[in-house]
This record gives structure tokens, C-alpha cells and sequence, in this order.
């Protein structure tokens, strides 16, 4: 925030603003309030004024420093730093249009204040507005080319623009200049696990996590990383870190359940509940956990997850109750113990040789029957499932989901093929409306759940699609599945430069987009060959 000079004449002001510096929040609003509620416009009011917002954000009163800062503005409207002040508050609060009309103001009246146009960059960056971004941060560097914050920012908008050359260099300036700031050796971490540098990226997490002990966002990072490497060892100890931050969806889940976290203690006689804290990928990959928590002795193993695993989870081995969120905290007091899944694998110190078989999940068979007319009028044909885009909300879905069902065309001139669309939500409506020359058999919105989504499934003969719950849920039912995986930001899951799965070895293969390329028409074209290979194979086996 912009700095105060304390200059003005008054002594009370002075002794306030003392009592700022050194934490007195509320003797400072003391000794100012009476200045503060003057009609006095002078510098002593408008030093009162910054000094009560202060005061007011370390007392977690936002509403009232929101107020001085505005009655600051108002009375003195060519004073930059209350418009500052404020507009790092409302950036704080997420209120980021509000912040950014703040710093535009700075800037009209002074356009070389450096700290408003960092911040600005930083709300244009947020909204991936990157252009824009980076000629604030350009702008930034030519008033302080020494700017260690702005070079490692404006080398982590141009990892994201897989700019990756010129990202390197801006983050290793901003290490130069700070050897000691944490988030660039992180920002180097990242860079150097998208070029697959991976001894670097890895050295830099652990530096990132000396200077900075509680790092999160370093702790996961080099978790996934160790993980994607094969070394679950250690990767599933720190991937247990994603508990230690009450505002992660996951620490909340400590204080949402009245019962103790599992870590370990024998289950001999035990209650458990399994808590879903991921997504329906995770929870269909990880269920093979369930028989083995039934088998180290749990008595009792309640399931608590989301309305979409339902049906598909409730006869499957290991698992004694199905319950929605809502009914299983209001339950969890009555468990030995709570854990999530993902936690499993930790406990039972899983290696990349000892994963657990998949849980062979077993669709209904009255869904079989009610799904079957449909995909059977297919005859004479290899019938292929298809996903070609995730959830929107995943963080990586701008990188994982085809732009569209066209991308696909190619495979659509594979000789006795016949294809059947498996997306839900987002690119639903292509498939409903498919263009004459794509064969696409779409099933409309009746499918309802994975339940559903299982059932078809059980009537294909291959499913290809993106990185989605579909990829865990067609290898678990044993279906050969191929997964089409970009090159950035890929899942650890699916770890390195691997064609298979050690999480389903039987039956799925991996195509991956390549360094350099730019879209999917690569991965395609070498899926189309493939695809002609297994046709023939079947048509053998029919």
C-alpha cells in the first residue's frame, strides 16, 4: 500500500500514527477520532482518515476502512493514496472492478505511481486480460527495471503464454535481485515442469518451501510433481498438506465433521467414513480403495459423495452405506474416523507396483436393458464412445477439452465405425446437433448420473475421450478406453511420457499431445490408424 508521511503538524496525529506502526489499532482510532469526525479538510484530517483505515483493516473492519478511505477521497480528491489504499483493500475482498477504476484514477492523476500500475497488471493478469498485463508490467519494469515482484510476475504471464524462453528469463532477473523471494522460485518450478525439466522444477519447489515453510501452493506442486515422477512415497505425505489450510475446500473438512481424521490407526472394528472432497474422476479411481479399508477391518464403511455416484457406488464392494453430504455430517459424530480416498493410498503406502486393482464396478442391469435399443440399432459396427469436453470449472479445461466435435472429424472416415456421444453439460448441444457428416448417435439428457453413463458404456466397445470422470469410469468397467491428454498441465495421474496407466494396465492408453504441437490435429491423425487396428481386431473376434 502507498506509503504515509507522517508531516503533519499535529502531535496527536503523530502519537496515532506511532500507535499504528506498532499494532495499537484501537488507541490509534482513540486519538484520531476526533479529528475524524471535524469538518476540517486540512492534512491533519486526511492523515487521521488513512491512519483510522488502517487501523480499522487490522481490526478486520473492512466496511469502516472502506469508509474513511472514501470520506478521504472525497475531501481530498488529488491525494493518490487513499484511492491506492482502497483499491488494494477491494482487490483483496475480490471486488476487482471496483479496484481496478481505483488504480486508473492513480494513474490519470500520476502515471508513473509503479505500485498502482503492479497492481493493476495483477487484476489484468486474474482475468486473463494478457496483453493488457503485460504492458502494465512492461510499464512497471521501465519505472523500476529493479522490480523483483514485476519481473517474476510478468515471467509467470508468459509461462501461461507458453512464452517459455522469455519467462525464464524474467523469473531468474527476479531471483537475481531476490534470491529469497518464495514465489519465483515457485513460478520456476512451475516453468520448469511445463518443459519437462523436471530435476530443476523439483529443486526449486524445495527451495521455494526453505524460504517459505507453509508454502500450499509449493507443498502440492511438488507432491503432484514427485507423484507424476513415480514417487508416491513421498509425493502422498505432501499431497496430505492440502489439510493444513482452513480455506481450501479440503481444510474445511476438518472442522465440518465430528469425528477424528483416519491416519493409520487399525481399523479392526472400526467405523469409518469415506468423504468425498474431489471430483467424480477422483472418486471412481480411488473407490478401489474401499474393499481395502473393508479388508484392513472396518467394520462399517459409509460412503458420503454426491447425488451422481450414487447408484453407480451403492453395490459395489466394500462399501456398507451410500449417503449424501448433508446426511453424513449430520451422522459423523456417530464414526471411529473420517478420510477421504485420496488419502488411502497414503496409509496403505501404496507404491506404483502395489496399486490396488480398479473396483470392477457392475452397472445395472434394468439400465443395461433400458440403454441397449438405441446403441443396438448400431448393427454390423464397432460401437465408440466419445468425450471431447470436460467440466468448464476445472482449472485445466481451457488445455484438456477439444474446441469441438469437429476436431474429431477424422476418425469419422474409419470404415465401420459408429459413435455414440457420452458428453454431458458442456458440449452437450453439438452432439445434439451433429452435422450430417458425423455420424453421432447422442442419447440425449436422459442420461441422468455415472449410473446411467455406466450402463452405456456396457454396450460399446471402446471409449475415447478427454481427461474426465468418463476416462475412470470406462476403465474401471473394463472397457478399453483411450485418453487424449494435452500437453500442459497434465494430471499427475497420468504421470510421464507414458502410452499405459499403472492405474489401469489392462485397458487404457494414453495419446498425448507433444511438445510443439499447437491443437489436437496431431493427436488425432495418430489416433486414426489405431482406430483402424482395433476395427480389424474386433471384426476378428466377431
Amino acid at each position: 500500500m502507498a506509503d504515509m508521511t507522517a508531516t503533519a503538524p499535529h502531535g496527536v496525529v503523530l502519537q496515532a500514527d506511532a500507535h499504528r506502526q506498532s499494532g495499537r489499532f484501537a488507541d490509534a482510532l482513540a486519538l484520531v477520532q476526533p479529528l475524524l469526525d471535524s469538518c476540517d479538510a486540512g492534512a491533519d484530517r486526511v492523515l487521521a482518515l488513512d491512519i483510522a483505515a488502517f487501523c480499522s483493516l487490522g481490526l478486520g473492519r473492512t466496511l469502516d476502512a472502506e469508509k474513511y478511505w472514501r470520506v478521504s477521497i472525497e475531501i481530498a480528491p488529488d491525494v493518490t493514496g487513499a484511492y491506492q489504499n482502497l483499491g488494494v483493500m477491494l482487490k483483496g475482498l475480490g471486488r476487482v472492478a471496483e479496484a481496478e477504476t481505483l488504480f486508473r484514477e492513480v494513474l490519470a492523476k500520476s502515471p508513473d505511481t509503479a505500485e498502482a500500475r503492479f497492481h493493476l497488471a495483477s487484476i489484468l493478469f486474474r482475468e486473463h486480460r494478457f496483453g493488457d498485463a503485460e504492458a502494465e508490467y512492461r510499464h512497471v519494469l521501465r519505472i523500476m527495471p529493479a522490480a523483483a515482484e514485476a519481473h517474476n510476475n510478468l515471467g509467470n504471464l508468459l509461462e501461461v503464454l507458453d512464452r517459455f524462453s522469455e519467462a525464464e528469463s524474467h523469473i531468474r532477473i527476479a531471483l537475481c535481485l531476490n534470491p529469497d523471494l518464495a514465489e519465483a522460485h515457485y513460478n520456476l518450478a512451475s516453468l520448469m515442469r511445463q518443459v519437462r525439466r523436471l530435476d530443476e522444477s523439483e529443486s526449486a519447489y524445495r527451495r521455494a518451501l526453505v524460504l517459505r515453510p507453509g508454502y500450499r501452493d509449493a507443498s502440492l506442486g511438488l507432491s503432484t510433481l514427485l507423484m507424476s515422477m513415480g514417487r508416491f512415497d513421498e509425493g502422498w505425505e505432501r499431497y496430505e498438506s492440502r489439510y493444513d489450510y482452513p480455506l481450501f475446500v479440503h481444510g474445511q473438512s476438518k472442522t465440518m465433521l465430528g469425528c477424528q481424521q483416519w491416519q493409520g490407526e487399525p481399523l479392526a472394528g472400526k467405523s469409518l467414513l469415506v468423504w468425498q472432497e474431489d471430483g467424480l474422476g477422483d472418486m471412481v479411481q480411488f473407490a478401489r480403495y474401499l474393499p481395502v479399508l473393508k479388508a484392513a477391518g472396518a467394520r462399517h464403511v459409509a460412503l458420503g459423495c454426491v447425488n451422481a455416484l450414487h447408484r453407480l457406488l451403492a453395490n459395489g464392494s466394500g462399501v456398507d452405506a451410500v449417503l449424501d453430504h448433508a446426511t453424513a455430517q449430520a451422522q459423523s459424530a456417530s464414526f471411529d474416523y473420517w478420510t477421504s480416498l485420496v488419502s488411502a493410498p497414503l496409509h496403505f503406502r501404496t507404491t506404483v507396483e502395489s496399486i490396488p486393482e480398479p473396483l470392477r464396478l457392475r452397472p445395472d442391469q434394468a439400465l443395461i436393458d433400458q440403454w441397449r435399443p438405441p446403441i443396438a440399432a448400431l448393427r454390423g459396427a464397432v460401437r465408440i464412445g466419445l468425450v471431447w469436453k470436460g467440466n468448464p470449472k476445472h482449472h485445466n479445461d481451457a488445455n484438456r477439452s477439444l474446441p469441438s466435435v469437429a476436431t474429431l472429424a477424422p476418425l469419422w472416415s474409419v470404415p465401420g465405425a459408429r459413435f455414440v456421444s457420452l458428453q454431458k453439460g458442456q458440449g452437450e448441444e453439438e452432439a445434439a446437433h451433429a452435422p450430417e457428416n458425423q455420424p453421432l448417435l447422442h442419447l440425449g439428457s436422459a442420461v441422468t448420473d455415472l449410473a446411467d453413463s455406466a450402463a452405456v458404456i456396457a454396450e460399446l466397445d471402446l471409449v475415447i475421450c478427454v481427461d474426465t470422470s468418463i476416462a475412470h469410469l470406462a476403465a474401471s468397467l473394463g472397457k478399453p478406453c483411450w485418453v487424449l491428454l494435452p500437453a500442459r498441465d497434465v494430471d499427475w495421474r497420468w504421470m510421464n511420457d507414458r502410452d499405459d496407466s499403472p492405474w489401469y494396465p489392462q485397458n487404457v492408453r494414453l495419446f498425448r499431445q507433444r511438445s510443439g504441437d499447437r491443437g489436437w490435429a496431431r493427436v488425432i491423425e495418430r489416433i486414426v490408424p489405431s482406430l483402424a487396428k482395433f476395427l480389424g481386431a474386433a471384426s476378428l473376434l466377431d
